[in-house]
């Protein structure tokens, strides 16, 4: 049996009495990355040489020590490809520093090992938009695997990562873990540095884990959060140990379910497995009751103004002069603008940098980008009032189970309401997990199926006990 089937828990405890070493972990995650990413296509690049050397001197007693954590790839690792899925990066960039996320895992023991597939630039539901291949969906290889991480997720339910770092911007994390049928977390925005990350939207890109289960979630969270004084965004706040909640009851826990997340376009099978999911935590002790976010029909198209909008800026850097992709038939400086990005960026990119350049021109601003931030603030709010009521918030992660691939490249609108339950925790700023809650059979299928936890900004810690109780229980 392969070691990549065990949680980080077991194998910490093989590692400690030394039942296994560093090494020997290291090279079984090669062997099944070796054996199944020609299938999944999950792994862009992977360094053995680089990884055994850390695993040489990993320091066992440490909470992470020698476990290898596979890494979407647009968090910097230093000497390593950072290609965000795209051309424009992939010809000749190699990150010149390390993000702090990866100095966290480090300082805990971790060996960073493998760069993950993803939507370019992160501006995607499905992975399908990456210039450099497909990833596969390990439950059913002729769909996606979600996305913007989609790469990490398919590592992960795969068996070919131990567990995974991706981005969440507008559901990264959360949805493609749904759609493969793995935990995937985004923490309060500004509990994990962002420095490292190579930006889509600044005022929502959040680091987090993709892992088997929730305590391995717990367990990296721990030592991702913290201050850093290189991000402006990160918050001085104390990090408890996320894992000492691990096994609480939640008798009594009052959890909301918003009756706009319930709504037509959700597949009925999804809704009968998360029904089914909200009774589960009902016998478990919770108590549930209907709650209303009245803004929540505004949150995609706020969501679809503000993150081009910060895009069309972030991205302004990559104009092949400095490093990345750089026409080689440009006459003069404004055709190599224009040549190395269109060349270097795929449609997606290119779609989202026109909205957000469009939104922010001269004449449409206030009429796009500024009642866009009023609509946040309105999102925003609805979250405060709703936790007032209860502590909790419970959701269908992803509306529909996962598509085949190429079902709607076709058809970005459809394709953006994918985001349609998970946007507005980014909008919010709010932690927020997605837990496995069964399988559907559809169309041949066997198919994954994602129940989304939410808690105020900071309660990460009853995010995990809730989803822990509902995982185990």
């Amino acid at each position: 049996m392969s070691l990549t089937t065990l949680s980080l828990t077991e194998l910490r405890q093989k590692l400690t009495t030394k039942e296994i070493s560093a090494a020997d972990l290291v090279r079984d995650v090669a062997s099944s990355i070796e054996a199944r990413n020609p299938v999944l296509g999950a792994y862009l690049t992977w360094d053995l040489d680089a990884a055994l050397k850390e695993a040489e001197s990993a320091d066992l007693t440490q909470p992470l020590g020698g476990l290898p954590i596979a890494i979407k790839d647009n968090i910097n690792v230093e000497g390593q490809p950072c290609t965000c899925g795209s051309k424009i990066l992939a010809e000749n960039y190699t990150a010149p520093y390390t993000a702090t996320a990866i100095q966290n895992l480090r300082q805990a023991g971790a060996i960073p090992f493998g760069r993950l597939n993803m939507d370019e630039f992160a501006m995607g539901s499905s992975t399908e938009n990456s210039a450099l291949g497909v990833t596969r969906n390990p439950a059913a290889l002729d769909r996606i695997p979600g996305g913007s991480s989609g790469g990490s997720a398919s590592s992960v339910a795969g068996s070919i990562a131990l567990a995974a770092l991706g981005s969440d911007t507008g559901g990264s994390i959360r949805q493609p873990a749904a759609l493969c049928g793995c935990v995937g977390m985004k923490p309060t925005y500004g509990r994990v540095s962002r420095f490292g990350l190579i930006a889509f939207a600044s005022s929502l890109d959040q680091i987090g884990p993709i892992t088997r289960s929730v305590a391995d979630a717990a367990l990296l969270t721990n030592h991702l959060c913290g201050f850093d004084p290189r991000d402006s965004t990160s918050l001085k706040e104390s990090v408890p140990d996320f894992t000492a909640v691990l096994g609480r009851d939640i008798k009594g826990l009052r959890i909301g379910l918003p009756k706009e997340y319930f709504i037509d376009g959700l597949h009925p099978d999804v809704e009968a497995s998360v029904r089914k999911g909200i009774a589960k935590l009902e016998a478990l002790g919770a108590h549930i009751e209907e709650i209303s976010l009245p803004h929540t029909e505004a949150g995609v198209a706020t969501y679809y103004v503000l993150a081009p909008a910060e895009a069309s800026a972030n991205l302004a850097r990559f104009d092949g002069v400095r490093y990345g992709h750089r026409s080689s038939s440009a006459s003069d400086l404004m055709e190599h603008y224009l040549k190395s990005r269109s060349e270097g960026f795929g449609p997606e990119v290119k779609r989202r940098i026109l909205l957000g350049t469009y939104v922010l021109s001269s004449g449409y601003y206030d009429a796009y980008y500024l009642q866009a931030q009023k609509a946040r603030t309105l999102i925003r709010d609805d979250f405060t009032k709703a936790f007032e009521k209860v502590d909790v918030i419970v959701s269908p992660t992803s509306p529909t189970p996962a598509h085949k691939l190429g079902e709607l490249t076709g058809d970005p609108l459809q394709a953006y309401l994918e985001d349609v339950f998970t946007i507005p925790a980014n909008l919010a700023g709010l932690p927020a997990i997605s837990v496995p809650c069964g399988t559907i059979a559809h169309e041949g299928a066997n198919l994954p199926v994602g129940l989304q936890f939410i808690t105020k900004a900071l309660d990460e810690a009853t995010l995990f006990q809730a989803a822990h109780a509902f995982e185990v229980g």
